[in-house]
C-alpha cells in the first residue's frame, strides 16, 4: 500500500479519536445539564430556608446548595454596590450587586436585579429588608470571554471574593455565595415606617430574571460526533480493504512484478 494511503489512514484514525472524544465529552455535559435541571426544578418552588451561615460555608457545593431558595433580613449597603455585566430577556445591561449586612453579623452579596446603566444610583428599600431569592455560587472564572478588571471597576462575572476585596471587606465576614433576589420586602420598624420616594435619576432594579430554563441539546451533539466517528471509520476501513484487494487482482500483481523487475 502506498505511503499516501498510510497517511490517509493515520489521519482517519486521528479523526475517529477526536470525534469519539467529543462525543464522550457531550455525554458528560448531558449528565451535568440533566442534574442541573433536576436541581433547579426541585428547589425553586420550595419554601425559603435561612441563608447558610459561616459554619456551613466550607460544605457548600452545587449539588447541595445551588439554586436553593433562601431568605434573610438585613440592611442593604448600596454605596458599596457595583455593576456586573448582564444579558437578559430585557436586553444587555448590568446586575446591580449590593452587599446585605445580616443581623447575624456576616454579609452576603445580593443581585438586586437588572439595570440598564452601570453604577447609577439605585432605588432600593431604606432600612431593614427581607431578601428572598436563589442561592448562587461565586463565579471566579470570569464571563463573556473576559476576566474581571477590579482596577477599572469592570465586572464580567459575579466573583464575590473579588467583589469583597475591591470594597475592602474582610473575606471571613462575607459569604462565598451570592443571592439572586426576586423579592425585597421592607421590614417595618419603629424607625422605618414608610419608604422614601424614588429620587430623580435612580434606577429601579428588576429582580427575578435568573435563567431557570436551560437548553439541553447535548444528546443530539453526542450522537452527531459519534456518527461522524463511525462514518470516518467506515470510510477508512473501505479504503484499507480496497487497497488490499487491488494489490491481489491480476492488475495489482502485474504492477507489483513490474515494479520489482524495474528495481532489479
Amino acid at each position: 500500500m502506498s505511503s499516501t494511503r498510510w497517511l490517509w489512514l493515520a489521519v482517519a484514525a486521528l479523526l475517529v479519536l477526536v470525534f469519539a472524544g467529543l462525543g464522550v465529552w457531550q455525554v458528560k455535559r448531558l449528565a451535568w445539564k440533566e442534574a442541573l435541571i433536576q436541581r433547579v426544578e426541585a428547589r425553586v418552588d420550595m419554601a425559603p430556608v435561612p441563608m447558610p451561615g459561616q459554619a456551613e460555608w466550607d460544605s457548600l457545593s452545587p449539588a447541595s446548595h445551588e439554586y436553593l431558595r433562601v431568605q434573610a433580613t438585613g440592611l442593604l449597603l448600596p454605596l458599596q454596590g457595583l455593576s456586573s455585566l448582564a444579558v437578559t430577556d430585557l436586553g444587555s445591561g448590568y446586575w446591580a450587586m449590593v452587599p446585605l449586612q445580616l443581623e447575624s453579623g456576616f454579609m452576603v452579596w445580593i443581585n438586586t436585579g437588572f439595570v440598564p446603566e452601570r453604577d447609577a444610583p439605585l432605588a432600593l428599600p431604606q432600612g431593614p429588608v427581607q431578601v428572598v431569592g436563589l442561592l448562587r455560587l461565586s463565579e471566579p472564572e470570569g464571563g463573556f470571554l473576559r476576566t474581571n478588571e477590579p482596577d477599572l471597576n469592570r465586572w464580567y462575572s459575579r466573583d464575590v471574593q473579588v467583589f469583597s476585596a475591591a470594597k475592602g471587606m474582610k473575606a471571613q465576614q462575607v459569604a462565598p455565595y451570592f443571592v439572586d433576589a426576586f423579592e425585597l420586602r421592607p421590614v417595618r420598624t419603629a424607625l422605618h415606617t414608610q419608604e422614601k420616594p424614588q429620587a430623580m435619576g435612580q434606577q429601579d432594579p428588576v429582580p427575578g430574571l435568573t435563567v431557570l430554563r436551560f437548553h439541553n441539546n447535548h444528546l443530539v451533539y453526542a450522537l452527531t460526533w459519534f456518527a461522524m466517528a463511525a462514518l470516518t471509520l467506515i470510510v477508512a476501513a473501505r479504503t484499507w480493504f480496497a487497497a488490499r484487494y487491488s494489490d491481489k487482482t491480476p492488475t495489482g500483481l502485474l504492477h507489483s512484478l513490474t515494479s520489482s523487475s524495474n528495481r532489479q
